[in-house]
């Protein structure tokens, strides 16, 4: 199977609102909820996006010419990439019904163990969604991350406990995820965690613990202050929010503000080995993909979740040769060029 081929099958089964795109920008699907699109407007998905575009890197074939070891050692796991597949739910809502989040998961979390990477799972209001996540995750060896969105605190400990029976490597929240449409009045009811409550989370966790939804210092000292273990700086794609920055515009500075004891990962509009490559320069120590890895697990099942890590991969390592860096903590903001755009500073 090729790249195109996989596009061409998964646009037999996904919709009407995702498009399978050549490249996942965000314009096709644009502010369509249901759907892949963003919120209001639908730019924040499309300025992710073309953010990463606006930095170009420092080309350098000058040096030793050794290959490059593009794994990463992640709470005790390694990843052949620095890169996870990134958490989705409502699957059959927004891309199609030929999959459900049950059978997303399924597939999605053992392709990305046999590929070398992990997976974040998703979560929704059927306690099932969890529950089949996890069991997932415990047959794949504790090789993934269920992500628990941010729901009363007697809801969080009891999908705490299918986590600590899945042996997950690590845990995350999505406390953005209290922005989504489609979970306003619902029941479990999801919204705002103080910090007392994210520590009190952390500390039952028994595992590293990950706040994702992060935008600015302010947020990115509290998670840590909160004891989270990591970040993932991310605007969930433009769903919860109109307006506001692109993940590339604020991840230098929060990677400056919570220092180099903190992992920092990223999200939004991540679309290729060289946008990987220009996110661990910003500061990121891994990155995350989720609306591309749905069309992979659409479009070719674990074939599909293979290939599409393989072609990202491929082009990381082809950028880390032509940049002149064999490991992953060579990749310093030296190795990207000065934009010309003010919206992106680093």
């Amino acid at each position: 199977m090729t790249y195109q081929e996989l596009l061409e099958a998964a646009r037999k089964k996904v919709g009407p609102y995702c498009h399978a795109c050549p490249v996942c920008d965000g314009r096709a699907c644009k502010n369509q909820i249901p759907g892949p699109g963003a919120k209001g407007m639908g730019d924040t998905a499309m300025r992710n996006f073309s953010a990463w575009q606006q930095i170009r890197v420092n080309m350098n074939t000058i040096g030793e010419g050794k290959d490059p070891d593009p794994s990463l050692d992640l709470f005790g796991q390694h990843l052949k990439y620095p890169f996870m597949a990134g958490p989705v739910g409502a699957v059959n809502l927004h891309y199609g019904d030929s999959l459900n989040d049950v059978s997303y998961n399924n597939l999605l979390v053992s392709a990305c163990k046999d590929a070398g990477i992990a997976a974040f799972t998703g979560d929704g209001t059927d306690m099932k969604v969890m529950e089949a996540a996890c069991d997932a995750i415990r047959h794949a060896g504790g090789v993934g991350i269920p992500t628990v969105k941010p729901w009363d605190m007697d809801t969080i400990e009891e999908k705490m406990a299918l986590v600590e029976e899945s042996g997950a490597f690590a845990v995350a929240m999505d406390v953005d995820a209290a922005g989504l449409p489609f979970l306003q009045g619902k029941n479990p009811p999801a919204g705002p965690k103080t910090i007392a409550q994210l520590h009190e989370i952390a500390e039952k966790a028994g595992r590293p613990f990950i706040i994702k939804g992060i935008m600015t210092v302010k947020g990115a000292l509290a998670a840590k202050e909160a004891g989270a273990a990591a970040i993932v700086v991310s605007n969930h794609g433009g769903r919860v929010q109109d307006q506001v920055p692109a993940t590339a515009e604020v991840l230098a500075e929060i990677r400056d503000a919570v220092g180099r004891d903190m992992i920092v990962l990223v999200d939004g509009g991540i679309r290729s080995g060289a946008d990987v490559f220009k996110a661990i320069a910003l500061g990121a120590d891994a990155v995350m993909m989720a609306r591309p890895f749905v069309t992979a697990v659409y479009g070719g099942g674990k074939e599909g979740v293979s290939l599409y890590t393989e072609k990202i991969g491929r082009e990381l390592v082809d950028t880390m040769k032509m940049c002149g860096v064999s490991s992953l903590r060579e990749i310093t903001r030296d190795c990207l060029f000065r934009p010309t755009s003010p919206y992106v500073r680093f």
